[in-house]
């Protein structure tokens, strides 16, 4: 028999909507989503959390971290960044497939699952990365197994980086799923590069990376992109976008090309890499405040449909160095959904439009079943938070395996209460309630 939870009294932010009611969790689904006050069930419950005063959103999806399982797993492993995913509201992330092996090969990709499979907290799902060697098999590859294909023009090493004319047009012909583009134009980069380094030296102050990485090396290779996903009618969303000009490339209404923005360059700018230094350095660059103000401003107007993190955990010791030697990335779907709260706070975005860009629309995008929405039925991922809270991030607060965050010292607003994963409280008040709970691979629709 299946225990019964009511959250009563919450504001409920679901499909662009929000007012006060509750939510009744029967086992791992939705049974009944209530409207007004103290509204009350068909049937008793079992347990009972006065949530007033609080917000009730769908669980975060975020539709791109890198938890480095297999071979990087000093930096990060599924257990220790689904711990941060769970306590920071995340409850499904899709992984990158640049681990080590790369995941491009459907026996790899299973041996991922495993590993996620008895590790992760929040549930899951994974790219196929595309390759030289793979390109021209990508049509046999399972649907209902992949959230998409993930390829690197540019910005990747060893058989992950497609730049060739002949491999990218068999990619963009062979994919029956969604392509997930990371866009740059690497001789642009490593031209620059080799300038920057004969004027400043062998290891350039990380300031020069957006100039090293800049707006035209972003632009050409996004353009590139949408031209094939045109001419093969190809499903097309492409990562991480940062600059301008590439915002003139999306129309709000295109559902075969779409957008994501990421954390790092909607909260950080050019002028931060004096204060933070390597920490904010990843690819593509965080750019200029005008980027930031504009990709901000495109997160309303339909342009940008989802945001994800990037999430990719370094050991502090890989951040030393500048625009040549300090690794890129960071680590960020902890933070994730605080950090987007407060962005409402400043009237930068409704707390519907976000729920729209973090929950609704990957699920849409991918196609993920029965998830990213408060609706009876589907699989009760939750996430509960309160504003008015103030808390300051300290080392101790961090999940993740590399201990460190560019947010460090800074003082958030919102808190994350409670995370429900397939109806079960898997964080609760700074806890993490049950380090046995598991979460499920996600499923697809046809795409």
């Amino acid at each position: 028999m299946h225990s019964r939870t009511l959250i009563k009294n919450a504001i409920l932010v679901n499909e662009g909507q929000q007012s006060i009611g509750s939510l009744v969790i029967d086992g791992d689904r939705i049974e009944e989503v209530l409207f007004g006050l103290d509204a009350k069930p068909q049937l008793p419950p079992d347990t009972v959390i006065d949530a007033e005063g609080c917000y009730l959103l769908p669980g975060v999806i975020d539709e791109h971290v890198h938890f480095r399982d297999p071979g990087l797993t000093a930096k990060g492993d599924f257990y220790t960044e689904s711990r941060a995913a769970a306590a920071g509201g995340v409850t499904t992330v899709i992984d990158m497939p640049n681990t080590v092996p790369p995941t491009v090969t459907k026996e790899r990709l299973l041996q991922k699952i495993e590993i996620a499979q008895q590790q992760s907290l929040v549930n899951f799902g994974f790219f196929l990365g595309a390759t030289p060697d793979n390109a021209a098999r990508l049509r046999e590859v399972n649907p209902r197994l992949v959230a998409g294909i993930k390829l690197f023009m540019g910005s990747s090493t060893g058989e992950l980086q497609v730049e060739d004319q002949p491999t990218l047009r068999t990619i963009f012909e062979q994919s029956r799923l969604p392509i997930m583009v990371h866009c740059e134009d690497t001789p642009m980069i490593v031209a620059n590069m080799k300038a920057y380094k004969k004027k400043y030296g062998q290891d350039p102050h990380v300031r020069y990376h957006p100039e090293i990485r800049p707006a035209e090396a972003c632009v050409k290779s996004t353009q590139e992109a949408i031209a094939l996903a045109r001419e093969f009618n190809v499903k097309l969303h492409v990562a991480h976008i940062t600059t301008v000009a590439e915002l003139d490339l999306f129309d709000p209404n295109d559902k075969q090309i779409t957008a994501e923005a990421c954390l790092p360059h909607l909260i950080f700018a050019s002028e931060d890499y004096e204060r933070l230094g390597a920490r904010i350095k990843c690819n593509p660059a965080v750019k200029y405040d005008t980027d930031r103000a504009a990709i901000r401003a495109a997160l309303t107007d339909g342009r940008i449909r989802t945001i994800g993190t990037d999430h990719a955990p370094h050991r502090i010791s890989d951040k030393i160095g500048g625009a040549a030697k300090a690794t890129s990335g960071m680590p960020f779907v902890q933070f994730s959904l605080v950090s987007m709260l407060e962005l409402v706070d400043e009237g930068v975005l409704p707390i519907e439009r976000m729920v729209e860009l973090m929950c609704h629309n990957p699920a849409r995008v991918f196609g993920i079943e029965n998830r990213g929405f408060l609706r009876q039925g589907y699989m009760a991922d939750l996430v509960l938070v309160k504003p008015h809270s103030p808390w300051t991030l300290t080392p101790n607060r961090i999940e993740s395996k590399c201990n460190w965050s560019p947010m460090e010292g800074h003082t958030f607003n919102w808190r994350v209460m409670r995370t429900f994963v397939n109806g079960h409280l898997v964080y609760n008040k700074g806890v993490i309630t049950n380090e046995n709970l598991r979460g499920r691979m996600i499923t697809y629709m046809p795409r």
